[in-house]
């Protein structure tokens, strides 16, 4: 039964919170995903890690809540816009394995050649974001930053056994 619940919230749980998720005002998206990126972050930030991105905007969109922000990097600072003439790079996925990817409960190549990640556009600053995401220490994290990711982690990926475990009986009958 506990299963059977799981699996119904991770595979409905993004549905539910795409309403919400887009009735946020674009204010308030930019001011939590700078705080977010900030704290995630701040280490390659006083590092200058990030001139790569430089006068170049990544896009990242999360599929099924319909939600997408473009990032770059600017006067020493990072930068978030709605809209850009062009992105030069955009990394796309839902939200359930965006959650598992920032946990490191999946890899993000795994994700790509099963399609579940999209990476378009300028593959070698791709390459550069994704090397950057995979350098950020969860340990560095806050505590109540990293319970929270570890245990939404944790979930989508119990409840997404469940669902195979639920398609294999399925199958064999």
């Amino acid at each position: 039964m506990i299963a059977q619940i799981r699996k119904h919230m991770v595979q409905h749980g993004p549905a539910l919170l795409r309403i919400p998720a887009q009735a946020m005002p674009f204010a308030v998206q930019k001011k939590m995903m700078l705080e977010a990126l900030s704290l995630v972050f701040k280490e390659a930030l006083d590092d200058g890690d990030f001139e790569f991105l430089e006068d170049r905007w990544l896009k990242v969109e999360v599929r099924d809540l319909g939600l997408k922000w473009y990032i770059s990097f600017q006067d020493e600072k990072l930068v978030v816009s709605q809209h850009v003439e062009q992105e030069d790079v955009s990394f796309s996925g839902e939200c359930n394995d965006l959650v598992l990817i920032a946990a490191r409960k999946e890899d993000p190549d795994t994700l790509f050649f099963q399609r579940r990640l999209r990476i378009e556009g300028d593959t070698e600053l791709g390459l550069e974001v994704k090397n950057l995401m995979d350098s950020i220490d969860l340990d560095a994290l806050p505590a109540p930053l990293k319970f929270l990711l570890q245990q939404s982690a944790d979930f989508i990926q119990k409840g997404m056994q469940d669902a195979a475990a639920g398609q294999e009986v399925v199958n064999a009958h």
